[in-house]
């Protein structure tokens, strides 16, 4: 609800503190692990392509 005042879940503060003092929000907690899956996920495709020879969604031979 836009404009209402309430806070989601995703908003609020951590309950744990960063070295730097910081309290991450579980909603920048979720974006830095969907960002870090992606990166490995691109990994395991280079290294799925290295070993197969197929690039992308390029089908089985």
């Amino acid at each position: 609800m836009a404009g209402s005042g309430r806070q989601g879940v995703l908003d609020h503060l951590g309950a744990y503190t960063t070295r730097t003092g910081e309290r991450p929000n579980p909603r920048r907690i979720l974006l830095d692990l969907l960002e870090e899956y992606a990166r490995h996920t691109g990994h395991a495709d280079l290294i799925r392509e290295s070993i197969d020879g197929l690039m992308g969604e390029d089908p089985p031979r």
